[in-house]
Order: structure tokens, then C-alpha cells, then sequence
């Protein structure tokens, strides 16, 4: 075990502030990693404000960060797929039981006794594991995915969570080509999957209540812009949509854009509000609708999805900022004050 700086909160009203955490020493099956960006998500403010009690409730101090990229300097004995140097990412998971369904169908955020990269038990330390606002971090080589080198690091680390999320229900769908693909919602989310829904070749539109986004939803490759509280065009568009991903994490009305499919159409939930919906029947009923969630993604898919990008020069908008300025970040977050994400350099942590 060794010492590594980090920032961590102290409890739900605490801000961010230096410490230092625990690591593991490298075992055989491990890749040590210097963390060299490390994206913000809404899920990390979730957390740091304690904000998901009832279903994953925070054990304090906790130290986020699960869109992770750096720089391999150490590997074990048994590892194959890495060497040190190489540009790698660890997202979301850090392990699992391998040999559940889940895990042996590729699909490993299922797994019962999956291990997320931070506030989750940690079996080798005992605690909960700490994550990527640190300056390094230890990951047993299968959750560990190699980076494209053509990719910005700093654009990259969102990919690990906000690329995947919204990549995975797409790829399942199926072919996109020539499909009508609508993105409810611009943010750290909706803009990926404006991104990807472009590049699998499908006509995008972006669903969103401002009209000031319009510029921008064309720039990342939308090829129009609905505005959704324009009822008269809302129902110009009603029945025309092959697939709709719904980004939005605040209460709205998900009949609306239910009403958008098509015949046989998909409407899949990324976005969490914390109210439950409520749904028409009449609505899913008309037009053999189907309403779907998805999660993440796993390894493999992930792993997938930065080959794609790689291939098609995808990479999240960021700003990118010190730690220091961290709480900051957590404000404006709080406001979607920030195009698209933010990327924390943590070479700015060698000054703690």
C-alpha cells in the first residue's frame, strides 16, 4: 500500500479539498496508471452531495471520478494487454465476480457484486474505493481500456461514461443509417449522442426547450432543431421518429416525445429525474411504442465505442480546468453553466 494525492469531500456539505488516500500495491493482474484528465459528471455531484441516500448513499470522505485517462507506469507480472506507456482509460467499474451471467455475457454494470471505481466496496483495503481526482490509481488490467493515440486525453476521459452511456443504446438498436434519431436534450450527455447518432449515419434532431441552442446543435451535427415547447411544430414532427434518446435528468413530460415516434419506434432513458414519469398507455399502445432504459455499458462495448471514436475523430467538448478550481466547477455544474463537460488536468494536483 502507498500514499497518492487526491481531493476528497468530507461530508455532503463539504467542499473539495486536498488529501491523501490509500492505494494498493500492484499485484500481478493490476495496471498502475498516473492520471493525467479526469472528466466531471453529474453523477460525481450526486454523490459528493449525498444526493442518491436512498438507493447509493455516500460513505464519507469520497473521492469521485469515473472518466478516467492516463499513462501506464507499472504493470504486473500476468499482464499481457498493456505495456508501460501506453494511453489507457478505466470508467465507471473497476472489478466484478467474473462469473455471473452478466459478467459472462459482456455485460459486466450488471453484475450483483460489480465494484465501481469510487464509493464502492473496496476488497483489497476494505473501505470504499476512492476514484479519479487523484494523481494515480491501481485497475486490474480487464477493466482497464486502451486509448486511441489520434484522440485530445483531455476530450477522451467523458467518453468513459457520457460516450458509453449514450453510444450503447444506439449501437443495440441497430442499423441508424437513414433513420430518424431525435436527442432530447444538449448536455454533457445529449451532445454525445448528437455526435454519435451523426456518425451511424441517421438524420438528428435535437428535442430542447431553449432556442438559443439551435447554433450549437448544428455545429456538433444535428440536421435541424425542434423546440419543444412549440406545440404547433411538435406536432408537425408527431409519428416520424425511428429511435428517440432522452438525456434529461429534471421532471418533464415523456408522453411528449413518445408521441414522436413512429410505427415500432424506441424512446430509451438515459437522463434520471428524480420523480417517477407518468406514462400513457395510449401512448406506447398506438404505434407498438417501446420505452427502454439503459446503463452505461460493458467492457467490451466500451472498449467498442473508443475504437469508434478513434475511427471517426469523436471526442467530448470539454473545458478544461485545474482542480483547484473544482468546487467551481461543481456550481456551474449545478447550473449547466458548461460546454459540454468538464476535464480536470490533474497535473495541477503536483502543486498540492
Amino acid at each position: 500500500m502507498f500514499q497518492a494525492k487526491a481531493y476528497s469531500a468530507a461530508s455532503a456539505t463539504s467542499p473539495l479539498a486536498p488529501t491523501q488516500i490509500p492505494r494498493r500495491d500492484t499485484t500481478e493482474r493490476d495496471v498502475q496508471i498516473e492520471i493525467l484528465f479526469c472528466g466531471i459528471c453529474h453523477s460525481d455531484l450526486h454523490q459528493v452531495r449525498n444526493e442518491w441516500s436512498g438507493i447509493l448513499p455516500t460513505v464519507y470522505p469520497i473521492v469521485p471520478g469515473h472518466e478516467i485517462v492516463g499513462r501506464v507506469t507499472r504493470v504486473g507480472a500476468d499482464v499481457t494487454r498493456f505495456k508501460l506507456g501506453d494511453m489507457v482509460g478505466v470508467g465507471c467499474m473497476v472489478d466484478s465476480d467474473h462469473t455471473c451471467p452478466s459478467c459472462q455475457a459482456d455485460v459486466e454494470q450488471f453484475c450483483p457484486n460489480a465494484t465501481f471505481t469510487y464509493n464502492s466496496p473496496d476488497k483489497y483495503l476494505g473501505g470504499v474505493t476512492y476514484g479519479g481526482y487523484s494523481e494515480c490509481i491501481v485497475v486490474e488490467e480487464k477493466f482497464v481500456l486502451r486509448v486511441p493515440a489520434s484522440l485530445d486525453p483531455a476530450g477522451v476521459a467523458p467518453l468513459l461514461c457520457a460516450g458509453i452511456t449514450t453510444y450503447s443504446p444506439m449501437r443495440r438498436w441497430g442499423d441508424l443509417r437513414g433513420k430518424k434519431v431525435g436527442v432530447v436534450g444538449l448536455g454533457g450527455l445529449g451532445h454525445m449522442g448528437v455526435k454519435f447518432a451523426r456518425a451511424f449515419g441517421a438524420r438528428v434532431a435535437v428535442f430542447t426547450t431553449s432556442p438559443r441552442k439551435k447554433e450549437d446543435a448544428l455545429r456538433l451535427g444535428a440536421h435541424e432543431v425542434i423546440i419543444s415547447t412549440n406545440a404547433e411544430v411538435m406536432q408537425q414532427h408527431a409519428g416520424t421518429f425511428d429511435f428517440i434518446l432522452d438525456t434529461i435528468a429534471a421532471e418533464h413530460d415523456i408522453n411528449a416525445y413518445l408521441r414522436m415516434l413512429g410505427l415500432d419506434g424506441t424512446l430509451t432513458l438515459v437522463g434520471a429525474p428524480e420523480t417517477p414519469f407518468q406514462v400513457s398507455a395510449f401512448a406506447l399502445l398506438f404505434g407498438r411504442k417501446r420505452l427502454s432504459g439503459s446503463l452505461i455499458g460493458g467492457i467490451r462495448e466500451t472498449q467498442e465505442m473508443l475504437d469508434f471514436c478513434g475511427k471517426h475523430n469523436i471526442t467530448a467538448d470539454v473545458e478544461v480546468i485545474p482542480i483547484q478550481r473544482v468546487n467551481e466547477a461543481y456550481e456551474r455544474l449545478a447550473k449547466s453553466d458548461v460546454k459540454y463537460r468538464f476535464s480536470i488536468d490533474m497535473a495541477s494536483l503536483k502543486s498540492e
